[in-house]
């Protein structure tokens, strides 16, 4: 019955901006970390952020430093990431997922405990 669902994916030029969603059913997510990770075909899950729900701490992979910025709306129970300055690199299937807090491995993918289904993320001229 946990379900968490991405959107806000799509084509975008580079140097351009999208913001993805992570709308959760299920559960309370303003007392889960949320985590974004990517994957584009062929290569390993990779790690782009984590937010702790009770401290507010945030995580990033030095890739995306200064160009992505996670937040949450509550009362929406949706978790957000900002993607700026959007990069030809960039592209990958971008999913979001749960856990309780952002351990000190958060960007290895077997401790979250929910996934969702990913949003294509495409970056072309």
């Amino acid at each position: 019955q946990v379900q968490l669902v991405e959107s806000g994916g799509g084509l975008v030029q580079p140097g351009e901006s999208l913001r993805l969603s992570c709308t959760a059913s299920g559960l309370n997510l303003a007392g889960y970390a949320v985590a974004w990770f990517r994957q584009a075909p062929g290569k390993e899950r990779e790690g782009v952020s984590c937010e702790n729900p009770s401290t507010g701490d945030l995580y990033y992979a030095d890739s995306v430093k200064g160009r992505f910025a996670v937040s949450r709306d509550n009362a929406k129970n949706t978790g957000y990431l900002q993607m700026d300055t959007l990069k030809p690199e960039d592209p990958a299937v971008y999913y979001c997922a749960t856990d309780l807090i952002c351990g000190s491995n958060w960007y290895e993918a077997p401790p979250y405990h929910y996934w969702g289904q990913g949003t294509q993320v495409t970056v072309s001229a």
